[in-house]
């Protein structure tokens, strides 16, 4: 049965993980920043990512597996590129330090490509897709998922993550047009925020190990996820694993690690985000007024029967910000009392 869910901003939301990772030893700085992102996710709708993560980011740094004190630093460069090395650092601090870097580079260069290793998971991909935007660029981010839950096409062996991908493209008066999804047809966050909150998952998420459908999250170990588009999605999760991983030096195929099973050895996290300056393209008032009229095109299309409109990448996701920003997040009981546990552990105020 699902559980009751009550509502909280998202100042409160970044406020409670800023006090509970200050208390786990993360500078003050470096806690507001993945405090605020943390939050943003959650505002944006994407609960597998938000404070949802935080009893686990407390963990892994209590057990030793996170550095504290990175020298976030870039290794290799040149006018369009970069590598940049995490130093094990939050991914949230390494994912903004990369796509500024990205969106800077890009005013000269037009285009910019910066990757990333030794990084650790950073939240959903679209909040540094967005960060570009604000430059009047196209944002791209890719990233190795921090768990195998997904075999090779045919196979059984877990090699592969969701992968996700993230587009963000700026319109002028219409909403930006944002892709954000998992090579998957379910990112794994929503398997465990299904579990937590006592709710089946959809058939065609999961299949267990006898290719059979897999409805209940809580035997998720029995089986793996299904890629998007079959053999396709398969495809695609392979591709952004050497862009993201291999490419840069990072984790993947049998190298990754589990990051909700083991909390201490480093992950060696593989991203990376390419800043497109439109400005190198079109001219930048020309171009979003297209997007715009892209958007309403889109929208106009007649529906099939059961579908009330058509919608575009993103749009849900704000939609729920805008509830999200008027009415609050909503924070299921299940959750809050495993936040409430770990507020206890660090002696610090309750998200209440």
């Amino acid at each position: 049965m699902t559980d009751i869910a009550q509502r909280f901003s998202g100042a409160e939301i970044a406020d409670f993980c800023h006090r509970a990772l200050v208390a786990a030893d993360m500078p003050d700085a470096d806690a507001r920043i993945v405090a605020d992102l943390m939050a943003e996710a959650d505002v944006n709708g994407s609960d597998g990512h938000g404070v949802f993560r935080l009893p686990g980011y407390i963990r892994r740094i209590n057990e030793g597996g996170l550095n504290l004190t990175p020298n976030i630093r870039v290794e290799k460069e040149k006018s369009g590129m970069a590598l940049v090395d995490g130093d094990n650092a939050q991914g949230h601090l390494v994912m903004r330090y990369c796509a500024e870097l990205a969106t800077k580079k890009a005013k000269d260069s037009g285009v910019a490509w910066v990757g990333s290793h030794a990084s650790n998971h950073a939240g959903p991909a679209a909040l540094y897709a967005k960060i570009p935007m604000a430059a009047d660029m196209i944002g791209l981010y890719v990233a190795i998922g921090n768990a195998n839950h997904l075999p090779p096409w045919g196979g059984t062996e877990m090699l592969l993550s969701t992968n996700p991908i993230a587009i963000a493209v700026p319109g002028k008066e219409e909403p930006a047009i944002v892709l954000d999804m998992a090579t998957t047809v379910a990112a794994y966050g929503k398997v465990k925020t299904a579990a937590q909150r006592g709710e089946q998952m959809p058939e065609g998420w999961m299949i267990d190990r006898q290719g059979q459908p897999l409805t209940d999250p809580t035997k998720s170990d029995d089986g793996f996820l299904l890629p998007i588009g079959g053999p396709k999605g398969y495809g695609l999760a392979l591709m952004f694993g050497l862009l993201a991983g291999t490419l840069n030096g990072a984790a993947f195929g049998k190298d990754v690690v589990d990051f909700n099973a083991d909390f201490k050895t480093p992950t060696n996290t593989g991203q990376f985000i390419v800043a497109i300056d439109i400005a190198a393209f079109s001219d930048v008032e020309t171009f979003k007024s297209n997007v715009d009229n892209i958007y309403r095109t889109m929208k106009a299309s007649p529906t099939l029967p059961g579908y009330d409109e058509v919608l575009l990448p993103g749009e849900q996701s704000h939609q729920k910000r805008q509830d999200r920003e008027a009415n609050g997040v909503p924070i299921h009981d299940g959750l809050l009392e495993v936040l409430a546990r770990t507020a206890d552990d660090l002696g610090v105020e309750k998200l209440t």
